[in-house]
C-alpha cells in the first residue's frame, strides 16, 4: 500500500484561489468551497470550516495573498503596513493555533528581505511563500509520520483525540501520520478514537480519515477513556498540538491533558506529535498560552436541539494546556525529542 492509496489534501490552491473541504459538513458530505478573498478565509477558519494548526496556517499565508494580491499602491511602505495589517487580522480569526502567525511572520518577514522588488514581484513572492510554507508542511508531515511509527510496537493499540490528519494539514497529518505509517507498516491493531467534545472533531473527522486509510478503528466518548486504559486496552496516546512553549508545556483540544494525566496513572506512553512550527520559543511556559474560549451554544445545543436550559452559564474553552512533565515525548520531523525540552530545543532551533 502506498501513501497516495491513504493520504489525501483538503486544501489546495487552484487558479488563484483557495479550496478547502468545508470540514463542518463531514462526514455526511463531502464538500468543497473555493475561498478567493481574505474575509473569506478569516471567516473559514474562525468557523472552522478549515480547522487544525498546520491547515489554519497554510490557509492564513494564501489568505494574507488574496488580501493583498490587488494592492494598487506603489510605495514599498504602504503595501507592508497593509500586509501587516491583514496579518493581524487573520490572526485574530483563531489566536491560540502559532502556525497561523507563524505563517503570516515568515512572509512579513520574507517581503521585508525583498523591500527593493517592485510591488508586482511582492506579491509573487507572498504566493510563492504561500505555496512553499503548504509543500513543506506535506513533506514534514510524512517525516513525522515515519519517525513516530518506529515507537509503535507490534499490534498496537492506540488512543487519539480531536483531529490530526490531512484535514488538519496539507497532507498525512501529525499524529494521525504517524497512525497511518505504523499500519503501513503492520503495527497498528486497534485506533481507540475520542468524540472530541464540543465539536466532535474524533467522531466527524478522525473516524471519517481512519475509514478511508482502511485503519481498524472503535469510536469512545471522552469520558470512557480511563475505563478503556483500566482495562488494559491502551498501549499509547498520541496526540497532536495547537502551541508548544520553550519548556514543553502543550496545548491542544480540550481533554488532551486530562488523557496525560490518565496515561500517567496507567503508567502508558503519551507522545505529543507537531511540526517544528509549532514550537513556540518566544513562550516560556503553558501559562502564557492565550486560550480560546467558544459559543454557549457549542454545548448547549447539539444538531440544533436545545440540550440545556436557556441562560444556563458554559465554560467551554476550546483547548487546555498539558504539563511538560506528562508528555512521554515530542516527535517532529527533526526527530523524536525527549526531556528536559527546554535544553532539546535550543538544541533543535540551534
Amino acid at each position: 500500500m502506498t501513501d497516495s492509496d491513504t493520504s489525501f489534501q483538503s486544501i489546495s490552491w487552484n487558479d488563484g484561489h483557495l479550496r478547502i473541504i468545508d470540514q463542518t459538513f463531514l462526514p455526511k458530505r463531502e464538500v468543497y468551497s473555493d475561498l478567493t478573498t481574505v474575509g473569506q478565509v478569516w471567516d473559514a477558519i474562525k468557523k472552522l470550516r478549515v480547522r487544525g494548526a498546520p491547515a489554519i496556517g497554510i490557509a492564513g499565508a494564501y489568505g494574507l495573498y488574496l488580501g493583498i494580491k490587488d494592492f494598487s499602491m506603489k510605495s514599498f511602505d504602504m503595501f507592508y503596513s497593509e500586509s501587516q495589517r491583514i496579518g493581524e487580522y487573520l490572526n485574530s480569526s483563531r489566536p491560540t493555533a502559532v502556525n497561523l502567525s507563524w505563517a503570516i511572520n515568515r512572509i512579513l518577514k520574507t517581503i521585508y528581505a525583498h523591500k527593493d522588488s517592485s510591488i508586482d514581484e511582492l506579491k509573487e513572492i507572498v504566493l510563492n511563500t504561500a505555496i512553499t510554507i503548504h509543500e513543506e508542511d506535506r513533506r514534514l508531515c510524512k517525516e513525522i509520520g515515519l519517525n513516530g511509527a518506529e515507537l509503535i510496537p507490534k499490534n498496537a493499540r492506540i488512543l487519539t483525540h480531536c483531529n490530526t490528519g490531512g484535514l488538519a494539514t496539507g497532507e498525512f497529518g501529525t499524529a494521525f501520520s504517524i497512525i497511518l505509517h505504523a499500519h503501513q507498516a503492520g503495527k497498528v491493531d486497534m485506533v481507540w478514537v475520542d468524540e472530541t467534545r464540543p465539536l466532535l472533531q474524533g467522531a466527524r473527522l478522525t473516524t471519517w480519515e481512519l475509514q478511508k486509510s482502511g485503519i481498524p478503528h472503535t469510536l469512545n466518548i471522552d469520558s470512557a477513556a480511563a475505563f478503556l486504559m483500566q482495562q488494559g486496552k491502551v498501549d499509547l496516546i498520541v496526540t497532536g498540538a495547537d502551541r508548544i512553549t520553550k519548556n514543553g508545556d502543550t496545548a491542544n483540544k480540550i481533554g488532551t491533558y486530562m488523557l496525560a494525566v490518565l496515561a500517567k496513572a496507567h503508567d502508558i506512553p503519551f507522545y505529543v506529535a507537531a511540526p517544528y512550527s509549532t514550537i513556540d520559543m518566544e513562550l516560556g511556559s503553558g501559562d502564557l498560552i492565550e486560550i480560546e474560549e467558544r459559543d454557549d451554544d457549542e454545548v448547549t445545543a447539539f444538531a440544533g436541539k436545545q440540550t440545556a436550559p436557556k441562560k444556563t452559564h458554559v465554560y467551554n474553552p476550546a483547548f487546555d494546556v498539558t504539563p511538560n512533565h506528562l508528555i512521554t515525548a515530542i516527535i517532529t520531523e527533526k526527530g523524536v525529542i525527549k526531556p528536559n525540552y527546554n535544553e532539546n530545543f535550543e538544541k533543535l532551533f540551534s
